[in-house]
């Protein structure tokens, strides 16, 4: 399975990005709203300039409790590793898994076109095992 196949799946297909210059406080917000744990960071909302997560958030907290009115842009993690629409979804389990990472801006021509999280990738794959669990079933059962 591909990417871009994970991403027809999921319910929303827009990527919520937040400008570099916004507010740690205005990010917490945008989380809240969107109910996501990560936003793609970019000044025009098709160039990935950074990501920046919940953990982010609690981690520049917890080190200066004032920071809400700090920028994106100081907490926000610059080098960001993505994906291409047309990988498979094996090969981003790899690399999320090996560079600890829980969400993937997806691009197409080096334009922002998505963004995959762990959740969307473990619940690509169990609908995969459902089905083959299905297919095994039938095959076994057949009269």
């Amino acid at each position: 399975m591909h990417i871009n196949d994970v991403l027809r799946g999921k319910p929303r297909h827009d990527v919520i990005t937040i400008q570099p210059d916004a507010t740690v406080r205005e990010l917490i917000a945008l989380l809240a709203e969107h109910n996501v744990g990560a936003l793609v960071v970019s000044k025009n909302g098709s160039v990935v300039d950074g990501i920046v997560s919940e953990r982010d958030v609690v981690r520049r907290l917890a080190a200066d409790e004032a920071s809400l009115g700090d920028s994106v842009g100081s907490i926000m993690t610059s080098t960001v590793r993505t994906c291409q629409g047309t990988s498979l979804v094996g090969e981003l389990m790899h690399l999320m898994t090996e560079h600890r990472i829980r969400h993937v801006p997806v691009l197409t021509d080096g334009v922002l076109t998505g963004i995959i999280s762990i959740g969307d990738v473990v619940k690509t794959r169990i609908t995969e095992l459902e089905f083959e669990r299905d297919q095994l079933d039938n095959y076994l059962h057949q009269s």
